[in-house]
């Protein structure tokens, strides 16, 4: 998909993430700076001041999307939509007839999200990711880590959210974080560590890890609604990204080929449940996804895009049997 380097944007991969075993290897964001409800890390939370940058097939960007919605931030937050598919230049941002679902830059003009980066540093070497949270005041990137941008939506906008639900609650945030940390490491980075894999045997050891996380995962929710007891909590809307988007394409483009979510009773019908949440559903996009993933040209060299979507999100689910 290319990097900055020095400013110029070049057709390269970061060799960084490749290990000596042929493992990938994810790099840290970059920009880390916080929004505050007080401005006391000199960016206060206000509405109309933070514009993000995403991309519907990227499941990073759909958290950001996701606590969006379910703090009803819409009209705080403005958004721009790349069109999907990789492209040569990057994310690429314009109003395209065929994807009505994706807009034109309207705070910045930019055409490509690199150009918020060399706005924010002339000299930038690295990738350019999505989702970017950018602020209009200071005129530069603020953010490019979810984890951190989620928890700024989720906690720092009181007064201006329309939903003050704590999907963070202090009495639960050392659990949350302990299953953050072993759904990132096993399934939601782990889905990439099998499609990026180098070498037959950093392939089969992120797939085996992949797949005994889905049992571990499948098992409890075997024995509660949730992942942390009984409570939507940040653990679920962090896990839910990468499982709408397993069936129609980690399954087949990124080889996650032993089961699909489907073929997983429980972790079906709770993604199925958190599709119904209000708010959610719009913010699932299954064929940008077919097309996103099948546009990364080292996997699928001839370009050719699968034409079917194989996911069902609006059937019943069997949730209810476990107590809320």
């Amino acid at each position: 998909m290319g990097i900055l380097v020095d400013g110029q944007w070049r057709d390269e991969e970061l060799t960084s993430e490749t290990g000596a075993r042929g493992e990938f290897q994810r790099i840290e964001s970059r920009f880390r700076d916080r929004i505050t409800g007080d401005g006391s890390s000199g960016f206060k939370a206000e509405a109309g001041r933070y514009h993000l940058y995403v991309a519907h097939s990227c499941p990073w960007a759909h958290r950001t999307l996701i606590f969006r919605a379910l703090k009803k931030l819409e009209r705080a937050i403005s958004v721009a939509y790349a069109i999907p598919g990789m492209r040569a230049q990057g994310w690429t941002y314009e109003a395209n007839p065929a994807f009505p679902d994706c807009t034109r830059d309207t705070v910045n003009n930019f055409r490509h999200l690199r150009e918020a980066y060399t706005a924010t540093d002339a000299s930038y070497t690295g990738k350019v990711t999505v989702p970017t949270l950018w602020d209009t005041k200071t005129r530069r990137v603020l953010n490019n880590e979810s984890s951190e941008i989620i928890r700024m939506l989720n906690g720092e906008f009181r007064g201006i959210a329309g939903d003050d639900t704590d999907f963070y609650p202090p009495p639960l945030r050392a659990e949350i974080d302990r299953v953050n940390e072993f759904v990132y490491a096993n399934v939601n980075n782990g889905v990439y560590r099998c499609g990026f894999a180098r070498s037959q045997e950093a392939y089969e050891a992120a797939y085996d890890t992949l797949f005994q996380a889905l049992d571990e995962l499948e098992a409890r929710l075997g024995r509660q609604r949730y992942l942390v007891g009984n409570r939507l909590t940040e653990a679920d809307w962090r896990l839910f990204p990468t499982l709408v988007r397993f069936d129609v394409a980690y399954f087949s483009i990124f080889k996650c080929n032993k089961k699909r979510i489907a073929d997983y009773p429980n972790l079906s019908n709770y993604m199925r449940e958190l599709y119904a949440v209000p708010g959610i559903a719009a913010t699932v996009k299954p064929r940008y996804y077919v097309i996103g993933y099948y546009s990364i040209a080292k996997l699928n060299p001839t370009g050719v895009i699968p034409k079917g979507v194989p996911l069902d999100l609006s059937a019943p689910h069997d949730r209810a049997r476990l107590a809320a």
